[in-house]
């Protein structure tokens, strides 16, 4: 390349050939056929879908709905526990008046049993003093004593008679002997005399020592009378006591059930609920079924020329038609020196053949 020579140009192609490929007569109108129709089917305007797709909630759902909705607390709760307060409030109540009947029962029955043990131990403190045992003697006993005296004096005075009768007719009256007799007879009427005043005295001792026991028996009953009276006037106290806590627990226990009554009543409500939307559901899914059934023919029988036109493009692509082609060269024209050197080497050719 010399000094200051610019680039040379790009070799350019010596031919070019173009080929043309062209359809069987026979199948031309239906390739043709089947470009006019994809065409048509290109410029149809788009067609909207003008019936529901979404199924709506059915009438019996809507009265479910309405009814959930509409579903307040049960009366059993607001009942249970203002009944259960009140209840237990009167229980107490009950508890703290027995309670107080038995604390004024005992109250009661210890000054009784207080003077009850009094009067024992003053008749037992009578049983052992000797001069307290007059006041329980009779006072009737003496004059049954001297109306025996009184008859034993009797007894004697006629027996001393008959004695000084028979000393007369004997004619040894107010002799040594009568005397000695009589004062026999005095000595026997004193020991008969003082025997009777004894068996008087013994008796009205027995008598008198009886009602003494009598008296300290009566004041050992009274005494455990009213101990008895204490222990049962404190167990009726712990009765109420306990009947008040049994009450308390009754009516919280019948105030738990009305709950759980409310509660159950309100599950077996929400359950019949759920059990009318699950069968009202079925209902919307089947007309829900439906509209999809509606949705997917509307498809179909909308793409259903499209359809064809795909079955018709696929049997034509499966036919053996040969296509056929024309090929044309072009050739690039010589330069001037190619031409003047091709002339050139003719006429040198041409003089070679004729020489």
């Amino acid at each position: 390349m010399g000094k200051g020579g610019g680039s040379s140009a790009p070799a350019q192609p010596t031919q070019q050939t173009v080929t043309q490929t062209n359809l069987p007569e026979y199948a031309r109108p239906y390739f043709e056929n089947l470009l006019n129709r994809a065409q048509a089917e290109s410029y149809r305007s788009y067609e909207p879908y003008q019936a529901e797709r979404i199924a709506g909630f059915t009438p019996a759902e809507q009265a479910v709905q309405t009814e959930t909705a509409g579903m307040q607390q049960r009366p059993e709760f607001g009942q249970a526990a203002p009944m259960a307060q009140t209840a237990g409030l009167g229980a107490i109540g009950y508890g703290g008046q027995a309670a107080g009947y038995g604390a004024m029962g005992a109250t009661g029955s210890i000054p009784l049993a207080t003077q009850a043990a009094g009067a024992g131990q003053q008749y037992a403190q009578q049983a052992t003093t000797p001069g307290a045992i007059q006041a329980y003697m009779s006072p009737y006993m003496q004059n049954v004593v001297d109306v025996q005296k009184q008859e034993a004096l009797r007894d004697a005075q006629i027996q001393q008679n008959l004695v000084n009768l028979g000393a007369a007719r004997q004619g040894t009256y107010g002799g040594a002997r009568q005397l000695l007799g009589q004062t026999e007879a005095a000595r026997n009427l004193g020991q008969q005399l003082a025997q009777i005043q004894a068996a008087g005295g013994q008796k009205a001792f027995e008598a008198a020592q009886q009602a003494q026991q009598f008296g300290s028996t009566l004041g050992l009953q009274g005494l455990e009378a009213g101990l008895r009276g204490v222990g049962q006037a404190s167990q009726l106290g712990m009765q109420g006591a306990q009947t008040g806590i049994q009450g308390l627990g009754q009516a919280t226990q019948s105030a738990q059930t009305l709950g759980a009554l409310g509660e159950a009543a309100q599950q077996s409500q929400l359950q019949r609920l759920q059990a009318q939307a699950a069968a009202a559901a079925q209902e919307r899914s089947l007309e829900q079924q439906r509209l999809d059934q509606a949705y997917a023919d509307f498809l179909r029988q909308r793409d259903y020329p499209m359809e064809q036109l795909g079955y018709f493009s696929n049997i034509l692509r499966g036919l053996p038609v040969q296509l056929g082609s024309t090929a044309t060269t072009y050739a690039q024209p010589p330069s001037l020196a190619s031409q003047l050197g091709g002339a050139g080497l003719g006429a040198l050719g041409l003089y070679n053949l004729l020489s």
